[in-house]
């Protein structure tokens, strides 16, 4: 229970004005299937992000420099996948708020990272591609958010 609270005092700093909306736990199983496709999705990312890191050492120790970017990458997209497991992992409490979250950063980052990809000369061609993977992944999660039966879910609060 003490978890809970501390929990819920984050709640409260990354929900804003909605952090004590709730809804009922869905037993909808195109809900419960989307949430698990979503767990995959971001595990997929996160060992990516892994990955990503240990070919980066690999060439570190090899005597290649990876530069000071890759670095911030390897540690910015395991930075965001844990904060979107935190948010699928109180959307499935049924906040509102996470559920919001994980909507928008889903949508924003794999802009972002596509951005970031186009830069010519910024990372090279691995990064590049993890990049790209790392998109569409987050793409893949949007799209399951976007279901009807995943928004019907997560109705909007009133006013």
């Amino acid at each position: 229970m003490q978890l809970e609270s501390a929990l819920r005092r984050l709640d409260r700093l990354a929900g804003g004005r909605q952090a004590d909306h709730r809804v009922p736990a869905s037993d909808d199983p195109r809900v419960r299937r989307a949430f698990r496709a979503i767990t995959l999705l971001l595990a997929a990312g996160f060992l990516l992000g892994v990955a990503t890191i240990v070919v980066a050492a690999v060439m570190t120790i090899g005597g290649d420099d990876v530069g000071f970017a890759v670095w911030m990458r390897c540690l910015v997209v395991l930075g965001i996948t844990t904060t979107l497991f935190y948010f699928l992992w109180r959307a499935r409490a049924g906040w509102y708020w996470a559920f919001r979250r994980l909507q928008l950063f889903s949508r924003i980052f794999p802009v972002v990272a596509l951005v970031l990809a186009a830069i010519p000369g910024l990372y090279p061609f691995w990064v590049v591609t993890e990049q790209i993977l790392f998109a569409i992944l987050l793409i893949g999660v949007s799209d399951y958010l976007q279901s009807d039966a995943v928004r019907a879910a997560f109705p909007k609060p009133g006013r």
